[in-house]
């Protein structure tokens, strides 16, 4: 399947003709829009949200919310074209009803392609109806006068024809058939008035985005002296890219490829660095072909490895953009691959840091980095990877031993441009049978599946192997593979489990051998990653310090959610009294003690702890769980979600902030610090701004919370005995105004700086951050003010701008015009920014952002960090608007 089904491109074409007097409406109201904006109307959202739904149909949800996250995170206000340059060539000018809807469609999902096209059929038709026989010297048109301005007629009515079948879409376009490319002569003498391009100017371009409109480029060009002159269509797209530096480059044609000269098969992907030579020196790689191959190659030579080069029909623009399999030829620079047989071969200060940073084990505190390196010294291993370590994989082949692939350790890079797949080609190449391990928090775990002959699974880990068939001959490497240690036997199908051919009819439900070949279609898959199905298992949480305002919240929240449930509660003031925030099931509050817990965590009695302690107090009871965890026969351990602040300036824990951090490091991780409420709303607001910040200066951020932030205190007995609890600051106390507290080293303006220093460019530098807090007579609710010196002038729309792109898709953050006030954040599970305004000389901006303290600001964002780390779906339990 290389393009979108009809049923999917008619459902398009409805979605986009149905929102065209909408769209147009809107866009009479709109004046500037904002570089790189997303569609902010709600009808707009509707559009973008329906035609993603339709993305679906042509790849995995992951898939497509991954690519256009990458995408739409590409530009900025500063430079808002580095998506994409699109080249339509003369033939695709024929199906300007298709090439339209398809360019509409990366519109309506806040895409700005740069479209240039070419008219050569065209031209020639119109020629030879004139009398002139077209005139080719070394593949170029020779151009005189008459040529030139049939040329540029030609070129402006197919330009404006495109960009009529856009608008007739709703869809904005601007046609820019002057002003971007300067050139002087070619050779005149020989070619006429045929260019070579000295010179882009890219503003007409910026420009045309910044209003929100797609720019239409021609690829005539000027003289210094303002003499037309007319340029190769693909040659001007090779120069726009190379001053744009875009991520995609695409050529659409009607062939939909590049194809093998003798078996006529569609050539899938070409990295260029380990198969250019061998490619150029092919009997069948002659004439058109090897000069194309030679361009991409001088092309992506002058552009940074994340760009790429796709040949592709119109038609299979979308799967070719959002999909890992892709539609036509992918042309890509890749890195030629490395085999070293010692660390000190690839770096060992290199390698440390490749483990450190993206070791599974390693991220969730199972593993160190020098117990990783330690255990190399035990066993003959080859360590595979590329030059910037993008992919590094190891090899452990002991003599006369089954090989196993101990680590595949890939960077965002290494899986978008598929040097994964390379890696392991390599390695197939040097072992013909191999056994790997893969856990159930990988996301790529259907990768593992494609690539293996044969799997065994169980308990949400995976043995996979290629290169056996038998299963006795499997059954009897497993057992020595087990004898000596090589893979945690909770990856292998022993112990107490049935036996590998039993254990299909095993009541516990545990998968048996698979010797099913999983076999991949040809060219069904480029990338490494794929969409993994979120966990629906039902497990079980225990909750230390429920008294507070936010264990009674979380408790509330968990009464909501399908897989997870409390089944112990802990307060020493409460012990024996039931809960009644939680109505899943009958809960009574227990006083657990230390010891308690590390049997609890020994016995495996819960899958989860969230402490929900004063800050400096829950240590006993981490140390503890890691002490039960140690001891546990099945060498599995709980996850810990640590509400205090106890561990968020820890190096072995990772920092539960998900729309800044990522969540894969929350994935792999068993042990979790839930940021704080303030430092929670104050990163969100500096990081979109944060490469924009004036050298040497500091962002101050102004924050009120409600009096529930100061927390509480143990107020007098109900009459029935049962303790209760008062606000530490009544509101009574504040006299209905606010109290500004801690107004220098607030712990909050030390956790802000220290993670934000992480989305710096430069490794090492820091972020300082003056943050003041106050508490108002409110209850909930935490409204904080942003002041950023910035490093050159910018408008508000830009800076609106650069919120809409960074949070663009998380469901948990609403980007709005007002500032925002008290009920757009008391009671709301997300984080609200608005209120854009810059300084009249457009060196400072300020903006506002709020949250509910005791939400996002604390129990919501530890109910996503617990869904992320047990395998759920992120948001289950949690009402997403």
């Amino acid at each position: 399947m290389h393009a979108i089904s009809s049923v999917s491109k008619l459902s398009l074409r409805g979605v986009l003709r149905s929102a065209t007097v909408v769209g147009t409406r809107a866009a009479a109201r709109r004046s500037n829009v904002v570089a790189v904006r997303s569609l902010s109307s709600l009808s707009a959202q509707s559009d973008r949200d329906t035609i993603t739904r339709l993305l679906y149909s042509i790849g995995t949800k992951r898939e497509v919310e991954r690519y256009l996250r990458i995408f739409s995170s590409s530009s900025d206000a500063s430079h808002p074209a580095k998506f994409a340059v699109i080249k339509v060539g003369g033939a695709v000018l024929d199906q300007v009803e298709e090439l339209a809807t398809n360019l509409s469609f990366l519109y309506r999902v806040g895409l700005y392609p740069i479209v240039l096209h070419g008219a050569g059929p065209q031209l020639n038709n119109i020629i030879e109806s004139a009398g002139v026989v077209p005139d080719y010297i070394d593949g170029i048109r020779v151009t005189d006068a008459k040529t030139l301005q049939i040329a540029r007629r030609v070129f402006l009515d197919e330009n404006l024809k495109l960009v009529a079948a856009l608008e007739k879409l709703g869809t904005r376009a601007r046609p820019i058939t002057s002003g971007v490319f300067t050139a002087d002569y070619l050779d005149k003498d020989k070619y006429g008035l045929v260019g070579k391009i000295t010179k882009v100017d890219k503003r007409p371009i910026e420009a045309s985005i910044r209003a929100g409109a797609l720019p239409i480029l021609t690829s005539l060009a000027e003289s210094d002296a303002g003499q037309i002159l007319n340029v190769n269509a693909d040659i001007a797209a090779g120069e726009l890219a190379k001053e744009l530096e875009p991520l995609k480059i695409v050529f659409l044609n009607d062939k939909g490829g590049l194809f093998h000269g003798v078996t006529g098969e569609k050539l899938d992907v070409i990295n260029l660095d380990e198969e250019y030579d061998d490619l150029m020196k092919q009997s069948w790689v002659k004439y058109g072909t090897k000069l194309k191959l030679r361009e991409f190659k001088e092309l992506l030579d002058h552009l940074p490895r994340s760009s790429s080069v796709a040949v592709i029909s119109v038609d299979s623009l979308q799967r070719e953009l959002f999909t890992d399999s892709g539609a036509g030829t992918l042309i890509r620079r890749g890195y030629k691959l490395f085999r070293h047989k010692t660390i000190d071969s690839v770096g060992p200060d290199r390698l440390r840091q490749v483990i450190h940073d993206r070791d599974p084990d390693v991220l969730s505190g199972e593993e160190s980095v020098t117990g990783v390196l330690n255990s190399l010294k035990d066993t003959p291993y080859t360590i595979y990877g590329d030059e910037p370590l993008d992919v590094v994989a190891i090899v452990s082949h002991p003599e006369g031993q089954v090989p196993i692939l101990t680590k595949l350790l890939a960077s965002r890079n290494g899986v978008m441009n598929g040097i994964v797949d390379n890696v392991f080609n390599a390695i197939k190449k040097d072992h013909r049978r191999l056994f790997w391990t893969a856990r159930a928090d990988d996301e790529n775990r259907a990768w593992h599946f494609e690539r293996a002959d044969g799997s065994f699974t169980r308990a949400g880990k995976s043995l996979f192997w290629y290169g056996v068939h038998d299963v006795d001959e499997v059954e009897k490497i497993v057992k020595s593979i087990e004898e000596k240690g090589r893979i945690p036997r909770t990856y292998l199908p022993v112990g107490p489990s049935a036996p590998p051919h039993k254990a299909a009819s095993a009541p516990s439900g545990l998968r048996s051998y698979s010797t099913m070949a999983y076999r991949r279609v040809p060219g069904s898959s480029r990338g490494y990653a794929t969409a993994a199905t979120p966990s629906t298992e039902q497990k079980r949480l225990a909750l230390i310090g429920a008294r507070g305002y936010t264990g009674q919240t979380l408790t509330t929240l968990l009464s909501e959610h399908p897989y997870l449930n409390l089944t112990h509660v802990s307060s020493r003031q409460l012990a024996g009294f039931p809960l009644t925030t939680y109505t899943k099931a009958p809960v009574t509050f227990s006083d657990l003690s230390v010891a308690d817990v590390e049997r609890m965590e020994k016995d495996g009695e819960v899958d989860a702890w969230v402490m929900a302690l004063p800050n400096g107090v829950c240590k006993p009871f981490v140390d503890a769980v890691d002490r039960g965890a140690a001891a546990r026969a099945d060498g599995k351990g709980s996850v810990v979600v640590d509400l205090s602040a106890d561990y968020r300036f820890e190096d072995g824990w990772t920092y539960g902030l998900p729309e800044l951090y990522g969540r894969d490091a929350i994935r792999a991780s068993k042990r979790i610090s839930n940021p704080g409420c303030y430092a929670t709303s104050s990163q969100l607001l500096v990081a979109p701004l944060l490469p924009h910040l004036n050298p040497g200066a500091w962002p101050t951020v102004f924050g009120v919370s409600g009096y529930s932030g100061a927390g509480t205190v143990t107020g007098p007995t109900d009459p029935d005995g049962r303790p209760t609890t008062v606000p530490k600051v009544s509101p009574e106390s504040l006299a209905g105004g606010i109290r500004p507290y801690a107004l220098t080293d607030h712990i909050h303006e030390r956790e802000a700086g220290r993670h934000l220093a992480r989305l710096l460019a430069a490794p090492g530098a820091g972020v300082k951050l003056a943050f003041v807090p106050s508490v108002a007579p409110w209850f909930s609710g935490i409204l904080s003010v942003l002041s950023m010196p910035l490093n050159a002038r910018a408008t508000a729309r830009e800076v609106r701008a650069l919120y809409e792109a960074r949070y663009r898709g998380e469901k948990l953050v609403r980007v709005q015009s007002e500032v925002p006030t008290l009920p757009d954040v008391e009671n709301q599970h997300g984080w609200t920014v608005g209120g854009f305004q810059v300084h009249s000389e457009g060196d400072r901006a300020v903006v506002v952002g709020g949250l509910d303290n005791l939400l996002k600001g604390a129990a919501t964002q530890c109910l996503q960090n617990l869904n992320l780390a047990l395998g759920y779906d992120e948001y289950a339990g949690i009402p997403v608007a």
